[in-house]
């Protein structure tokens, strides 16, 4: 059997949204012979009885590091081929995981894959995202690094939604060790060293709320965001002029 991990970090305010999460995770088909597991870690010392009684999911904690810590420290517990992130206060569409392991399938010169995505307001309304998606197919490599300078780090796609060949992820480290933007760091150091694809069938509901990280003062704030930005693209950077070096036969 085959399978594709499923990796959520939480912290203390978004425990409430963990049922519903999950929900959306066990309404998930996938193709035949392949399986989720679902790896929750708690960004501090934490013990919970939710969901054991499916042993496909796997709950623990470990001392505060911020969510790139938090969400490594999962993928160090997980063993699928495939890594499908999903954050505590977001949902899966329905079909999500099977597009996700299709394309992988489908696509071997292809490491990673997002998707189109839906905000989920306050309200229970659901809502398109306000920027345009990108077309549906692959999307070659450093495209999307060009499209965030260009449109001063606004990413054209969802991080989000991102499900990634797990040896291509440990190569690259797991998520950028960030205060936030953890998983933009990610994305745009996978987008230079390996092609993806964007799927335009919506996979998530993004959900809006008071207390999600991106409305918080750490990640909105501008010293902070020009550090931490610089920091993603100095990378991203660094890793195309490495792989432009031309290499020297032995």
């Amino acid at each position: 059997m085959r399978t594709i991990s499923v990796v959520t970090p939480v912290h203390p305010p978004h425990m409430r949204f963990l049922r519903e999460a999950y929900e959306s995770l066990r309404a998930q088909e996938l193709p035949r012979g392949w399986r989720w597991e679902w790896l929750i870690q708690h960004d501090g010392e934490a013990s919970s009885e939710l969901f054991s009684d499916d042993e496909r999911v796997g709950f623990s904690s470990s001392s505060p590091s911020g969510p790139a810590g938090a969400r490594n420290m999962a993928l160090a517990r997980s063993t699928g081929e495939l890594v499908r992130n999903l954050d505590a206060d977001d949902l899966l569409l329905d079909g999500a995981l099977t597009r996700d392991v299709e394309v992988l399938l489908a696509h071997a010169d292809v490491g990673w894959t997002t998707s189109a995505a839906r905000d989920l307001l306050p309200t229970g309304e659901v809502v398109s995202w306000e920027f345009d998606d990108p077309a549906e197919g692959v999307l070659e490599p450093g495209w999307m690094l060009d499209a965030f300078i260009a449109d001063e780090w606004r990413l054209p796609v969802v991080p989000g939604s991102l499900c990634v060949r797990r040896d291509l992820l440990l190569a690259l480290g797991g998520w950028m060790a960030l205060p936030s933007s953890e998983d933009t760091g990610l994305l745009m150091a996978l987008q230079t060293v390996s092609r993806g694809y964007f799927t335009a069938t919506p996979s998530m509901l993004y959900r809006k709320h008071g207390v999600q990280q991106t409305s918080g003062h750490v990640h909105n704030d501008p010293v902070d965001k020009e550090l931490r930005y610089g920091m993603i693209v100095d990378r991203a950077q660094a890793l195309r002029n490495l792989l432009a070096q031309p290499t020297t036969p032995r």
